[in-house]
């Protein structure tokens, strides 16, 4: 039996496609490893969204080239850069691209013939392999979803669209049974993703239909949490947040990138320039207990010490529970690649470490309120020391914070917990059970 190994770089979005590449290897009669030492093929599934990205997986690419083994590129890079790729990496046996990832086999038995392939679609549309069987790298209490993938925005400074192409929604019962498969190994929360949540179903069912999806969703027995990420400004509509309200399963949590507070710079970044305000505080009203968690982007061609003020001010103001900022990065293929004005990096930076002071601010703030209070928590493992690690339904995998807990209870990831939380830091919380 033939040994492959990935390497996976990016997003979660990314990771679904690799565990769909290693559920089409193993249909196919191949034994998978993520050790690359014990093969000499590895499939190398990279991310191309900002420069540190490509830089990442090209050091991967790199790495397995001086250990001589047979390379095959797949995901965002190769649809970005086919021909150069293998121009300056000759060792490159394959690339293939971001929607291709399904012709692994066929280009497999081509490289175990010595022959090059080139497999990437000049106009690419990602249509979700249903009959294939995800075999995941990571298992525990929480589990992605891609909901769809493609995006019909054009954001100024986003390659993804041209990398993945238009928006493709999966149909309602195929996430339902996807959800449910998960819940039967023993996942309780369900994190749904896509380039845009909020969009979900337009191109199948004529209308947004993530209100729909939640609610067959909130139906399935011994299912814990759902989650919504990447929703986009102008689909948070009455239904869909009147929606999580109802459905108690739903986390009472919005992943809502905003990227920037003036309209002029949202307008040179093809965003809605809307006075977010308005949006937030209506979130607010219709969801009092709602944690919302937002990006922005500082840094963008154009971007003046006034626009950069008002962003500051528009941030001190809404007090986001969880804020993410970014350093413009400057990407061929994109609008805002050509524009004139390009922000200095030296100036980006200081803006960067600006919001984030603030940010650490409100944060601080936000989670000293929780001291005293007992919050239902997630149980993720066990730390080196033996304390417990958890979260709060406020609180997504990998990019918020985390509860540290000290108990001499036995816990199992994946169950609810009721902990009392007895101490906070910028991010994290202190808990006992």
């Amino acid at each position: 039996m033939k040994k492959i190994a990935l390497i996976s770089h990016g997003c979660a979005k990314n990771l679904i496609d690799s565990e769909l590449i290693l559920g089409i290897l193993a249909q196919n009669g191949y034994e998978i490893t993520l050790n690359e030492d014990e093969t000499d093929t590895v499939i190398i599934n990279t991310c191309s969204f900002i420069c540190d990205a490509e830089r990442e997986s090209i050091h991967s690419i790199l790495e397995m080239a001086e250990k001589g083994k047979k390379i095959i590129v797949t995901g965002c890079l190769s649809q970005k850069h086919p021909e150069e790729l293998k121009k300056e990496i000759p060792e490159i046996c394959a690339v293939i691209g971001t929607t291709d990832f399904t012709k692994i086999i066929d280009v497999l038995k081509k490289v175990e013939q010595n022959n090059y392939v080139k497999e990437v679609s000049s106009s690419p549309v990602y249509i979700y392999p249903e009959n294939v069987k995800r075999q995941q790298i990571t298992m525990g209490a929480s589990s992605y979803i891609k909901i769809a993938d493609g995006c019909n925005y054009r954001c100024g400074y986003c390659i993804i669209p041209y990398l993945r192409g238009n928006y493709h929604s999966r149909k309602i019962e195929d996430i339902v049974k996807e959800a449910k498969s998960l819940v039967k190994k023993g996942v309780t929360e369900i994190i749904l993703v896509a380039q845009d949540t909020s969009s979900y179903g337009i191109d199948l069912y004529k209308k947004p239909a993530l209100p729909e999806l939640l609610k067959e969703l909130n139906k399935i027995e011994n299912l814990s949490w759902i989650r919504i990420m990447y929703a986009y400004p102008t689909m948070m509509t009455d239904e869909l947040l009147y929606t999580i309200k109802e459905c108690d399963k739903v986390v009472k949590y919005i992943d809502i990138p905003l990227q920037h507070s003036h309209p002029e710079i949202l307008k040179l970044m093809n965003r809605p320039a809307n006075d977010y305000r308005k949006m937030i505080n209506h979130i607010r009203e219709i969801l009092p207990e709602v944690s919302i968690r937002t990006t922005f982007i500082v840094g963008y061609p154009g971007e003046t010490e006034i626009h950069f003020n008002h962003l500051k001010e528009f941030i001190r103001e809404m007090k986001f529970d969880r804020a993410g900022v970014f350093c413009y990065s400057r990407e061929k293929g994109t609008p805002s690649y050509s524009m004139k004005n390009q922000v200095p990096k030296r100036v980006a930076k200081l803006r960067y470490n600006e919001l984030m002071e603030i940010q650490q601010e409100i944060s601080y703030a936000r989670n000293k309120n929780f001291v005293g209070k007992i919050l239902p928590c997630i149980i993720e493992c066990y730390s080196d020391e033996g304390e417990v690690i958890a979260r709060t339904r406020y609180d997504a995998p990998e990019i918020d914070g985390v509860v540290n807990i000290k108990t001499r209870k036995h816990v199992v990831p994946g169950d609810i917990e009721q902990v009392k939380i007895t101490g906070a830091s910028e991010y994290d919380l202190e808990g006992i059970i």
